[in-house]
């Protein structure tokens, strides 16, 4: 039941991600930044990817995912639809690992220490699902804001 609460959560937001890079009316702004504003939509975008891809695909799918954690926040430019594309390619993974996660799994530790110590797999997957959220309005009000 938590893993497809979840697994709902997830879809909902990174298509709601989708829907966020898809309204900018000027795609060059996904990746603009303002006095007071370091990260873009892009490089929000690409962070998402490689965060939900490195601690759901990697290490509760054993997908081989291999992140780079500074190519998100330094690569610029990542034209919208590559962009689009990586989101929907990280739905499929999320839907196929939390489709097979077991109750078990979730009730267990997470694989690898976080936070600097060990952490039960449903409390990181729900600070997860926040961290997309917190990120997700920060889309929200970059475009709201700066591509107008």
């Amino acid at each position: 039941m938590f893993a497809t609460t979840l697994k709902t959560l997830f879809r909902r937001d990174l298509e709601k991600l989708i829907q966020e890079l898809s309204l900018y009316t000027n795609e060059s702004k996904i990746w603009y930044i303002e006095k007071g504003i370091s990260n873009s939509a892009g490089n929000l975008a690409l962070h998402l990817v490689g965060n939900l891809n490195t601690y759901i695909g990697l290490y509760l799918g054993n997908t081989g995912y291999v992140r780079n954690r500074e190519l998100e926040f330094s690569q610029k430019d990542v034209p919208r639809a590559t962009l689009i594309k990586m989101v929907e390619d990280t739905i499929v993974v999320i839907d196929k690992v939390m489709d097979e996660l077991t109750a078990e799994q979730v009730a267990a530790l997470y694989p690898i220490e976080i936070f600097g110590g060990p952490i039960y797999t449903e409390h990181f997957l729900m600070h997860l699902s926040g961290h997309l959220m917190y990120h997700l309005g920060q889309v929200n009000y970059h475009r709201r804001l700066l591509d107008a």
